[in-house]
């Protein structure tokens, strides 16, 4: 039910724009994620506050990479012909230095 009220909070007639009520409306976006443009009792737009606009945006640019990535593996099964124990060898890597190794920060 909350989900509901949420969504009908969230209707903005087309109509404030036309008098002179964007800026209050560009406002409401700071408290909320996003906003849907009625035009006729029809949704016609969804405005996106910066915030969610990043998220969304985050989420389309990971979903990309991993499908890359399981077309990678896909294509690629069973043709690396390296073991673990060979790139480590070639990287000049041990267990002990993995062991001490610090973790990695990602933004």
């Amino acid at each position: 039910m909350a989900q509901v009220q949420q969504l009908l909070k969230s209707f903005v007639p087309v109509t404030m724009f036309n008098r002179g009520k964007a800026s209050q409306i560009f406002d409401r976006l700071h408290n909320e994620n996003r906003l849907i443009v009625l035009k006729n009792n029809q949704p016609s737009a969804i405005i996106l506050s910066p915030t969610e606009y990043d998220r969304l945006t985050e989420i389309e640019e990971n979903y990309a990479l991993m499908l890359e990535a399981q077309e990678r593996l896909e294509k690629n099964a069973g043709k690396t012909g390296l073991s673990e124990t060979q790139v480590m060898k070639d990287l000049g890597l041990t267990e002990e230095v993995i062991s001490n190794a610090e973790e990695p920060e990602f933004e």
